[in-house]
């Protein structure tokens, strides 16, 4: 089984457990369509409020067992069968995220950033480790540093995609201390001061994935495998930036085939501290 790319979402695939597949790939559909909704075609901020709200009310209307509208029928109704086993204030906190990219603001510090990750990311990975049952507080956390570094980690891939857009996700507070200007990493301006800036950034993600990456020893099974991949995928992207010394305002890494073997290993030896 396969589904389309949603960059906050551990990807289903043959890893996961078959009784789980219906709940995760409706997880899944909620979160693409919010996300297409927040950012696809040519829709006017106004309209793409409007239907962030008219989606919401769907999702309330799931929530009690109502029969969704007829617009999104497709992704409230297998969502609905659902919903016994999931936590809606995690999908409403999905949509607050949503909300907020249509009209982003600039971030003062790395807390503002990860309370934007805490609805933003971190709900999916609370989402999938109650549909295994798993809720203790040190697993939680450790969720939570995984899906903020896998956010974070986007952010830091996509400044040649964010900066065109108007996006800007790096802290003022790290833009400060580096003495790099919003307007230059908005323009993909190239630099040292930058590249420092980015370097110092990735090495903040790095910390947080590490941070997490225990959890993906603890739980058994096909989810811990899952776990190591997404983990290892994560660390891998950071890998290549530095690789080619931080220069991601004029390139993008990604993570393809070819690195299946390297990410294979890396997930086989992994260890709490790797």
């Amino acid at each position: 089984m396969s589904v389309d790319h949603y960059e906050n979402f551990p990807v289903a695939s043959m890893l996961c457990p078959p009784a789980l597949r219906p709940a995760v790939v409706a997880i899944y559909h909620f979160a693409r369509t919010a996300d297409d909704l927040a950012d696809e075609g040519d829709a006017t901020t106004a309209q793409r409020v409007q239907a962030l709200h008219d989606y919401r009310a769907d999702l309330a209307a799931a929530v009690v067992g109502m029969q969704p509208s007829p617009r999104w029928t497709a992704v409230f109704t297998p969502l609905g069968r659902e919903m016994h086993r999931l936590q809606p204030a995690l999908l409403h906190d999905l949509l607050d995220a949503f909300e907020q990219d249509l009209t982003p603001p600039r971030y003062r510090d790395r807390a503002h950033l990860l309370d934007y990750c805490r609805r933003s990311a971190n709900p999916v990975g609370r989402l999938l480790l109650g549909l295994y049952g798993v809720d203790d507080a040190t697993s939680l956390r450790r969720s939570d540093a995984i899906c903020s570094a896998l956010q974070l980690i986007n952010f830091w891939q996509d400044f040649s995609r964010d900066g065109p857009n108007g996006r800007l996700y790096v802290p003022q507070a790290d833009l400060d201390r580096h003495g790099v200007a919003a307007e230059d990493v908005l323009a993909c301006r190239d630099s040292p001061p930058a590249r420092a800036l980015i370097a110092d950034l990735c090495g903040w993600a790095r910390q947080l994935m590490l941070e997490g990456a225990p959890l993906a020893l603890t739980l058994p099974g096909r989810a811990g495998w899952e776990l190591r991949f997404v983990v290892q995928g994560g660390l891998a992207i950071l890998d290549k930036i530095a690789a080619r010394h931080h220069d991601s305002l004029l390139h993008r890494p990604s993570v393809g085939v070819p690195d299946f073997p390297r990410l294979a290993w890396r997930a086989l030896t992994m260890r709490a501290t790797s």
